[in-house]
C-alpha cells in the first residue's frame, strides 16, 4: 500500500478585496502615508503603517463596518487573500484595535494629513490626468449618543436634523465637480458654523490644484461675504445660491 500524504487546503472568499487591494496600490496610498506617518524602531511585524491602513480599508470598503475590534478576525479569515494583495506575509495580529487605535491617533496629526492629503491628490490628478477646473464644497454633520467631554470633538450644536439633544460633529469635504473624488476633508467640532470652514478649505485645495480660473460649487453658506471675496482675491469663480442677506428678495426681483 502506497503512502498517502494528506494536503490540508483553505478556502477563502475573496470577494471584491483583491479589487480593492489593487486600486489602492495604484493610487500609492501606503507609501505616501508611510512618507508622512513614519514609524518608530519598535513597530512590529513586515506590515507598515500605510500598509496596514490599506487593508483596514479594505475591510470598510467591503464589510460596511467601522468597528476596530472587528477588523483582527477579518483578515484572520482572509488572511492568504490580504497578504497576496499586499505582496508580504501579514499577520492577523498586524490589525488589532490597539494598533488601529494607535494610528487613529497619528493621523490626528492636522499639519501631517494635510501634507498627505495635497502630495497623494496631486499624484492623482497628474496619473489619472483629472480635471480639475471644477470643486465642489458642502457640509455635514454626524451625531452620537455617546456624552460629551470639554476637549472632544462631538459637541452640541445647531441640527440639522432637528436633534439638539444629540451631540454632534461636523464634517466639510470638497471633491472634484462631476467626478466627486475627494481632495480634501475637515473634521471640526459640533457647535462650529459652516460659513468659517470654507475659505480653508478652499485654501487646501488650491494647495493641490493651484489658483485661479477654478469653479468653487456651493450651497448659500459659501455665498458668505468673506469666503466670495477670498476667491475673487485668488482669481477663481464661485456658483452658489444667495441668501436674502446677500441678494434681498427687491434685487432678485429686478436682476431677473
Amino acid at each position: 500500500m502506497r503512502d498517502k500524504k494528506t494536503k490540508l487546503m483553505k478556502v477563502e472568499r475573496v470577494d471584491d478585496i483583491p479589487v480593492l487591494l489593487h486600486q489602492m496600490n495604484t493610487m500609492q496610498v501606503a507609501a505616501w502615508l508611510d512618507e508622512f506617518f513614519p514609524t518608530h524602531g519598535h513597530w512590529a511585524g513586515e506590515a507598515t503603517l500605510g500598509e496596514v491602513v490599506v487593508g483596514w480599508l479594505s475591510f470598510l470598503l467591503s464589510e460596511g463596518d467601522h468597528c476596530l475590534s472587528h477588523v483582527e478576525p477579518w483578515v484572520a479569515e482572509h488572511l492568504e487573500t490580504v497578504s497576496a494583495g499586499l505582496g508580504k506575509p501579514v499577520r492577523a495580529l498586524d490589525f488589532s484595535d490597539d494598533r488601529l487605535a494607535d494610528i487613529l491617533d497619528a493621523l490626528s496629526e492636522t499639519e501631517r494629513w494635510h501634507d498627505f492629503e495635497t502630495a497623494l491628490n496631486g499624484h492623482l490628478l497628474r496619473v489619472y490626468d483629472l480635471d480639475s477646473d471644477r470643486v465642489r464644497i458642502d457640509s455635514t454633520t454626524a451625531k452620537t449618543y455617546a456624552g460629551v467631554s470639554p476637549d472632544g470633538l462631538f459637541q452640541f450644536g445647531h441640527s440639522k436634523d432637528h436633534r439638539p439633544d444629540l451631540p454632534q460633529v461636523k464634517v466639510s469635504l470638497s471633491a472634484l465637480d462631476p467626478l466627486g473624488l475627494p481632495l480634501t476633508t475637515t473634521v471640526v467640532g459640533g457647535q462650529c458654523a459652516d460659513d468659517p470652514l470654507y475659505v480653508p478649505e478652499i485654501e487646501r485645495v488650491q494647495q493641490t490644484v493651484g489658483a485661479g480660473g477654478k469653479t468653487y460649487i456651493g450651497d448659500s453658506k459659501m455665498g458668505a461675504l468673506a469666503t466670495r471675496a477670498a476667491l475673487a482675491a485668488s482669481h477663481d469663480f464661485y456658483l452658489c445660491p444667495l441668501g436674502r442677506v446677500q441678494m434681498p428678495a427687491a434685487d432678485l426681483e429686478g436682476l431677473l
